[in-house]
């Protein structure tokens, strides 16, 4: 049965379902081990190479339903442990095996502002699915219960009902916050610290909110109106947004606390500056950043040729270098915006990829070539300043480097040209330098992230950090958990100063009558 045939999923979900009848309810262990994993209907990889829309359909109900009845329910709950924002799961799971999709949202929200994103885009399979105790019951991780994609279909159940109520917000305090950036962690920080009834301003560089979930992210992937119904739950719960306006530029951090009177900052400007190899031929025209690629064709949709005139590479023979989900992001596009052959060129094996195996798969099947135990030596340009090739090296794996994969070893003798008119650089990102720099006495680490303390507090008083610009490149799920802690160290601290004022006031009510 092919996963890109969604009826027959259906037809085979409702059949299994029916079968179960009335012992759903009351499975035994080795009764939900018999049931098979759910796969995911998805778009034909012939039709989706043409188009920007999303590639995974996500479960019919009754899809989500035998997908949830192969949950054991463990009274321990590993999966809860491997959640960064510590979701409960097993309660989520159990409201939709009994059909109560309105509550399983509810009970993800407590936890995540961003189930539909989180669904989406999150590695589940090595962290919340890791632990899964089906997947090691049946030895195989990819037999795992799909939390993600039951995660997705309660939110995607609760956006078709109308969308979430809006998080209820306590009376005004009389305190304000300024959170810089608005990707998953500063979202986070934003939705937890106005619950508490404090003022929130939200500051972003470019001209739409959303942060690397808007631009890094293809909509293909992620679909940019759901980012943009989270970000409107932020404005109707009064947070204020206020976009081009780039902190370390437009205003220092500092004047953020001394001028503008902000209680408490908290810094998410993520990890927006692109790493290249340093190799000859990387200033030639038609060389990208992945950023500066996928910015350009999902933030200012270079893909939308006949209504935006973005300047993109309209290239026929495209190399991508490097092996995580941002590479296959970026060789994806860029056979959506045209070229007829793409390659994946990474110095390691598949078994070594960052990217998530299903990312990998999707790419696979849409015709991206993977040049795999080779890299990029140089880029080669023609008179005109054009990149025409590639010369790239073979390697060989030797023993294990720091990250505890094995360490690419250049072959001898081993060099060859590939024929290419564009090569995208997608081998990661550092932090964002600007507020490092342009604020006295911020520390950083030797990668350029700014520490943090154990509620997640930089080296100066009262500004606090999270996410990428911290953690460097990670998940959405994780810089939501960081921004969770911030948020929860801000209210803290607010609610103390709150106390404090209204300490001082009673003293000078008291003085006031003696």
């Amino acid at each position: 049965m092919s996963w890109s045939d969604p009826e027959r999923l259906e037809r085979e979900a409702e059949r299994r379902l029916a079968e179960l009848g009335a012992r759903a309810a009351s499975l035994t262990p080795k009764e939900r081990r018999a049931i098979p994993a759910q796969p995911m209907p998805a778009q034909a990889p012939d039709r989706r190479r043409g188009n920007l829309e999303e590639v995974a359909l996500g479960y019919s109900p009754a899809q989500a339903r035998v997908e949830a009845l192969r949950c054991w329910q463990c009274r321990r709950a590993p999966c809860v442990d491997g959640c960064p924002v510590r979701i409960d799961i097993p309660g989520f799971i159990t409201a939709i095996a009994e059909g109560r999709d309105a509550e399983a949202a509810a009970i993800i929200r407590r936890n995540s502002i961003l189930p539909a994103i989180c669904g989406r885009v999150c590695p589940q399979e090595t962290q919340c699915q890791a632990a899964c105790t089906v997947g090691k019951a049946l030895k195989d991780p990819e037999q795992a219960v799909a939390i993600g994609r039951l995660e997705r279909f309660a939110a995607d159940g609760e956006r078709a009902r109308g969308g979430a109520e809006r998080p209820a917000v306590k009376p005004d305090t009389g305190r304000s916050v300024a959170v810089v950036g608005s990707g998953p962690a500063s979202i986070t920080v934003a939705a937890d610290v106005r619950r508490e009834g404090h003022a929130v301003t939200l500051y972003e560089a470019f001209h739409k909110p959303g942060g690397v979930l808007l631009y890094g992210i293809p909509e293909f992937r992620l679909p940019k109106r759901i980012v943009e119904d989270e970000i409107a739950t932020l404005a109707a719960m009064g947070v204020r947004i206020v976009p081009n306006f780039v902190v370390g530029r437009t205003r220092r951090l500092a004047d953020l606390v001394e001028k503008d009177g902000f209680d408490a900052v908290f810094v998410g400007t993520g990890a927006g500056l692109p790493r290249f190899m340093g190799i000859e031929g990387e200033n030639l025209v038609g060389v990208y950043s992945a950023n500066e690629y996928l910015t350009r064709a999902n933030l200012m949709r270079a893909y939308d040729r006949d209504r935006a005139h973005t300047p993109i590479a309209r290239a026929r023979r495209v190399a991508v270098l490097g092996g995580g989900n941002v590479a296959m992001d970026a060789a994806r596009m860029a056979l959506r915006l045209g070229a007829a052959e793409v390659d994946l060129v990474y110095r390691r094996t598949e078994a070594e990829m960052p990217a998530r195996v299903e990312e990998v798969r999707h790419a696979k099947e849409e015709g991206i070539r993977f040049r795999l135990l080779q890299n990029a030596r140089r880029i080669l340009g023609d008179e005109r300043g054009r990149v025409r090739a590639m010369e790239c090296v073979r390697y060989d794996l030797g023993e294990p480097d720091d990250s505890g994969r094995r360490r690419p070893v250049e072959r001898p003798d081993s060099a060859f040209t590939m024929e290419v008119d564009a090569v995208i650089v997608a081998i990661g990102n550092d932090s964002n330098p600007l507020i490092g720099k342009t604020t006295p006495g911020l520390e950083t680490n030797r990668y350029g992230n700014l520490t943090v303390d154990g509620e997640g507090q930089t080296s100066i008083d009262g500004v606090y950090a999270g996410g990428d610009i911290v953690l460097g490149a990670a998940t959405v799920i994780l810089a939501m958990g960081e921004g969770r802690r911030a948020a929860a160290a801000i209210n803290r601290r607010l609610a103390g100063a709150a106390g404090e004022t209204a300490g001082e006031k009673a003293l000078d009510s008291s003085a006031a009558m003696g």
